[in-house]
């Protein structure tokens, strides 16, 4: 019985989802900030934001055919190593247990998955790795 090969094509490198991301941040980070300011007075982190936007990154995805907002607009989206779209059990994989293992190494995984992104063929970061998932390009 043979093991299926990963389906990767047009692997996504560190700027561009770094970018993504910093345009998630602009989009989606800084009105919800406003906003819980305008509403709780308080300018730190505030549940209520950190909730939406867990949320943000978790669900849109599912929903839009694994796009956020600042990955459409530049042309990326995440889909699982088989090129099937991203369900609830790997965006959960990819966020939470991602972002766990990002916490718990007080960043150091967050820095290696950087590089893994940059210097990797696949271009797969931790989360990627732990989520069966990559960010692709949508242009050839």
């Amino acid at each position: 019985m043979e093991v299926a090969k990963p389906l990767i094509s047009n692997p996504v490198g560190f700027w561009r989802r770094f970018g993504a991301a910093v345009l998630d941040g602009l989009i989606i980070g800084i009105p919800l900030s406003i906003l819980a300011y305008l509403i709780t007075g308080e300018n730190q982190g505030h549940w209520s934001t950190n909730t939406i936007s867990t949320l943000y990154t978790l669900l849109l995805p599912i929903f839009w055919y694994g796009y956020t907002i600042g990955k459409k607009i530049l042309g990326v989206r995440i889909v699982k190593v088989d090129g099937e779209p991203v369900g609830i059990g790997a965006m959960l994989l990819r966020v939470l247990v991602g972002g766990l293992i990002y916490a718990i190494t007080f960043g150091l995984a967050a820095i290696a998955s950087a590089i893994m992104v940059g210097v990797r063929q696949d271009k797969r970061a931790i989360h990627d790795l732990i989520a069966g998932t990559y960010v692709t390009s949508d242009q050839p």
